[in-house]
């Protein structure tokens, strides 16, 4: 089976995904290679040239298709883990989502329209191989300037292409579009879009919990200032914050993993969802209109189909893809929020190239630039979850930017997460600024012990009004007792209770 994606870089990311639908209609659960490019104010066509297995793990050149349409141009990326080619069709450069990053995964038409119409010869419609033929020569030749043309006049994207396509392959003229609507070609198209965008990015949000976890065993040991209210409070460890962090990501995870599983295929329904034509096409036997569901269902991975739908899929679909996406946003920007605030403390560094600059006016400055494009985009993608999905137009924008938003915050994050710098010495120095205050019940309890008074040893709350504490008490003989144990009531270590545990 060979395979091939594309993305999109346009709109306000410099990126797009467009709706795809079709060139071939009569199949419409088969993932085309051409496609509609469709985003709203966003709009533009390219397609998506068939190449051979291999990519980047070929050679520099390796996949690199033979032609290019307009004036897009196409490039290899590394493959991903379900050998997927990708390829970029770039209509500006890539500020903040990399090409990679979408992904419409489809699989080469060459091969699966002919399965698709070998389903309706095996249930009785007459369909000869010379149909299934010419349309299998001429599935990579489809004419977009044509179907622009004709989409003018139809105003209809599908019919469009069924007219261009017909005029193409006259002898299959008749079977083209067989029994279908337009939501057959679309809405089966947006779920297994949803479904392969589930696909690219869990692999991701695997890869910033990895990053993360590492971290977090490293620094799991390492002492330092807890905030409520952004007021220094108890220690932590920096290991254990960052597992607050992980146990968001491992929740956002599962959470996608749950939204994928529940998806399910349209399937053949018709326009209403009845099956009517479907049960005309097969003179009212049920049976073959059950069995053609199943079978375009199964063709297109997924187990099951919707048991009941109207003319769409329920749009409940969309708003719980959306949903899962945004609360991954609240992750990320919960993330970066801290780390910038730790970077303003100089306890926490995103990572900061050797050639960076910081500022053109400040060189000295190391903006945490890339937590704040996180938290931009993030925050993006958490509004997305309140923007209508009942209507074509706004579920085109939203699924689109939900996905692509989604992959530009996790691209962003898993970079900083691999490269943070802590600074322990700074840490040191800010603990050491608030201890005196955090160890003053201690100090008391090992003077009482010591056989001191209790109410005489609260005189430590009162007078602690600067950070020479420590010293002041060196320096008082009412103190003697405990001067001794100083040094360990003052170690760090002893204020973090099972952070350290907690962090493995």
């Amino acid at each position: 089976m060979e395979w091939a994606s594309f993305l999109c870089e346009n709109g306000p990311f410099h990126s797009g995904l467009g709706r795809c639908r079709h060139v071939l209609s009569v199949a419409p659960h088969l993932r085309r290679t051409k496609f509609d490019y469709e985003t709203g104010p966003f709009s533009g066509r390219f397609s998506i040239m068939r190449v051979p297995r291999g990519g980047a793990t070929g050679g520099q050149d390796a996949g690199v298709p033979q032609q290019v349409s307009g004036n897009h141009r196409y490039r290899t990326l590394l493959d991903p883990p379900m050998e997927t080619n990708y390829f970029v069709g770039r209509l500006g450069p890539p500020r903040i989502a990399q090409p990679q990053s979408f992904l419409v995964l489809v699989r080469s038409c060459k091969i699966t329209v002919c399965r698709g119409l070998l389903v309706f010869q095996e249930l009785g419609l007459d369909i000869s191989p010379e149909q299934i033929s010419e349309l299998e020569g001429s599935v990579f030749d489809v004419d977009f300037k044509a179907a622009a043309a004709e989409e003018r006049l139809t105003r209809h994207d599908v019919m469009a292409h069924v007219h261009v396509l017909a005029a193409l392959c006259p002898r299959a003229a008749p079977i083209i579009h067989l029994g279908a609507t337009s939501c057959y070609v679309g809405d089966n198209t947006d779920l297994i879009i949803l479904r392969d965008g589930f696909d690219v990015l869990l692999p991701k949000v695997a890869g910033c919990i990895d990053r993360l976890a590492k971290f977090a065993d490293q620094y799991k040991k390492l002492p330092t200032l807890g905030f409520t209210h952004l007021q220094p409070a108890q220690l932590t460890t920096v290991g254990k914050r960052a597992c607050l962090w992980l146990q968001d990501l491992l929740m956002d995870e599962r959470a996608i993993k749950r939204a994928k599983e529940d998806l399910r295929f349209r399937g053949v329904k018709g326009t209403t969802g009845s099956q009517a034509s479907f049960l005309q096409l097969f003179n009212g036997d049920g049976e073959k209109v059950k069995a053609l569901d199943k079978k375009v269902t199964e063709m297109a991975g997924f187990a099951r189909s919707y048991t009941v739908c109207g003319q769409t899929y329920t749009r409940k679909v969309d708003v719980e893809s959306v949903s899962v996406l945004s609360s991954l946003g609240a992750t990320a920007h919960k993330i970066c929020s801290d780390i910038r605030l730790l970077a303003n403390m100089k306890e926490l560094e995103e990572p900061f190239e050797s050639t960076q600059i910081g500022s053109s006016a400040m060189p000295y400055k190391r903006n945490p630039m890339r937590s704040e494009r996180t938290c931009a985009i993030a925050r993006h993608l958490m509004t997305l979850v309140n923007n209508p999905l009942h209507t074509a137009a706004t579920q085109r924008i939203t699924l689109a930017e939900a996905f692509l938003s989604a992959d530009a915050v996790l691209l962003t994050l898993q970079n900083v997460c691999e490269g943070l710098v802590v600074y322990p010495k700074v840490i040191e120095r800010h603990i050491s600024q608030e201890l005196p205050f955090m160890s003053t019940e201690n100090i008391i309890m090992a003077m009482v012990k010591g056989g001191a008074d209790r109410q005489a040893g609260a005189r430590v709350k009162q007078e602690g009004l600067d950070n020479d504490l420590v010293e002041r008490i060196q320096r008082t003989p009412y103190f003697s007792p405990i001067l001794p144990q100083l040094v360990d009531l003052l170690d760090p270590t002893t204020f973090v209770g099972r952070a350290p545990e907690q962090s493995v």
